[in-house]
């Protein structure tokens, strides 16, 4: 009887050049209030797909698009600034 032996690579194939960089987790962290923002958009949407929306139901979509919206323009306003090089506008 041959022995079952498992590969060790194939078992755990992360290694350390998978793992995301800094400046990777430090671009998620900035485009986070993005995302749950596009979250809570979805959310929203999610809840009037099997029903007419009531009139409480498009105030919540409504402001979700603004918060998303707003949430993207600090964004930009944030990281447009940052990749001028030598503070030019």
């Amino acid at each position: 009887m041959n022995p079952i032996v498992t590969v060790q690579d194939a078992v755990t194939a992360f290694a350390d050049f998978m793992e995301p960089t800094n400046a990777e987790l430090d671009a998620i962290e900035q485009e986070m209030p993005v995302i749950l923002a596009d979250v809570d958009l979805l959310d929203a949407q999610i809840i009037t797909l099997d029903r007419t929306p009531t009139e409480v139901d498009e105030r919540r979509i409504r402001r979700a698009r603004r918060r998303a919206l707003a949430a993207r323009v600090a964004l930009v306003n944030r990281t447009g600034g940052a990749s001028l090089p030598g503070g030019a506008a």
